[in-house]
């Protein structure tokens, strides 16, 4: 069979539109010239002679070298996320929490200090109160909401400043401006973990954000079928700083997740609107519900910070909170579970971000092994439900979630 000459072609898309750029960005085909993007599935590459080796270990020229520092299809889908969330540059990692971790370690020593929103997410909070401090790392929390209290945390040096916005579970809302300018003032660098909002719905380095991660595991990929995830800032942070930590600690992502990833950008927008546009009819829907007692959604004008979200975000995501009607002491949960015991059609998953709608108890999932007291400081209580919609029938999804709050 006669071959094509193996040459890669990559056609130049700065100026595309993100619409474009989540199905084209980043596109480099090779010489067969496929139309899908194609995978790499190889862990080394070879050189044509020793001196070309040598230069590229000594970084003289730009090449692949080892599947852990870099990957045709990897390297795709770091193109096609900056281009798409408007940075310099992208890294892929393993997973959600290898994109966190390694974007606070990678700059980070003995005796710095970091500010973070006390709302995140249970793993992020681990890293935070548990991991940081034992490499030295000094970490300050504050109520995210509060500006003051940035403002009282930030009078110090600080190198980093964290939160999510949303948060999770609680859907609390971070004024992104005014935080960044205040951590900018004490000399840190802000990183947002964007993963509620996606790139559709909130772009953070346009709003004063340095960096942004992701866990690609949730919208990007869409379906649940694989892990990542993604940091996002300036070449020279990425190039210069975080670079060496991930090429030398190796949280990397495989080819094949890389792969299936970009298979989901072509479709991330589609879905995050119409999961959203779900969002908020199911949201009004159990804000009207007699055994419902309080509605979180963003993209509600009952959110305490509807008008700050809306000037952050361009809908109000795809994902929801509910609290149960009061219930007395001790019998919240149990009526949470047999209300999740209840439901025919959407699966209790600590997943989000998926097709398929899903529903989970965080108090005793996620944020379990947060102490009650502070669960309660992030506005986390015992009947505290989330659901993260997927692209069903409204009517359906209304109605299963009827019959279950019938049975409680």
């Amino acid at each position: 069979m006669t071959q094509h000459k193996k040459v890669t072609k990559h056609k130049k898309s700065v100026a595309w539109r993100q619409d474009t750029q989540l199905v084209r960005g980043g596109l480099t085909r090779s010489g067969f010239e496929e139309t899908s993007e194609a995978l790499y599935l190889t862990s080394g590459f070879v050189y044509g002679q020793a001196a070309e080796a040598e230069a590229a270990f000594k970084g003289d020229i730009e090449r692949y070298m080892y599947g852990r520092f870099g990957n045709p299809t990897v390297g795709m889908f770091q193109e096609r996320m900056a281009l798409i969330e408007g940075a310099q540059a992208c890294w892929g990692t393993a997973t959600g929490m290898a994109a966190v971790f390694a974007s606070l370690m990678c700059q980070l020593r003995a005796g710095d200090h970091v500010v973070s929103a006390r709302a995140l997410f249970g793993s992020c909070q681990y890293i935070m109160t548990e991991i940081l401090p034992r490499f030295g790392v000094s970490v300050t929390t504050v109520d995210g909401a509060d500006l003051d209290q940035w403002e009282k945390a930030l009078k110090r040096k600080t190198q980093a400043v964290f939160f999510e916005t949303p948060s999770n579970p609680a859907l609390e809302i971070i004024d992104v401006a005014a935080v960044s300018k205040l951590a900018h003032a004490a000399g840190a660098n802000v990183i947002i973990d964007n993963v509620f909002a996606t790139p559709i719905l909130q772009s953070p380095l346009a709003l004063g954000a340095d960096i942004v991660v992701y866990s690609a595991t949730k919208h990007i990929d869409g379906q649940g079928r694989c892990l990542g995830g993604a940091v996002l800032g300036s070449t020279p942070y990425c190039q210069d700083v975080l670079k060496p930590f991930i090429r030398n600690t190796g949280p990397s992502i495989s080819p094949f997740n890389a792969w299936v990833l970009l298979k989901g950008l072509e479709t991330l927008k589609l879905r995050v609107e119409k999961q959203s546009a779900l969002a908020l009819d199911l949201a009004l829907f159990l804000e009207n519900h007699p055994k419902v007692m309080r509605v979180l959604y963003p993209g509600m004008e009952s959110h305490p910070q509807h008008h700050l979200a809306m000037t952050q975000m361009r809908l109000g995501g795809t994902l929801l909170s509910f609290e149960l009607a009061e219930t007395g002491s001790g019998k919240a949960k149990d009526m949470v579970f047999r209300l999740l015991d209840g439901l025919r059609l959407i699966d209790i998953s600590n997943n989000l971000g998926d097709m398929k709608s899903l529903i989970t108890h965080p108090a005793t999932t996620t944020h379990q092994r947060i102490p009650a007291d502070e669960r309660v400081r992030m506005g986390i209580t015992d009947s505290m439900i989330r659901i993260s919609t997927g692209a069903e029938d409204i009517n359906d999804l209304k109605e299963d979630l009827s019959q279950a709050l019938a049975q409680l």
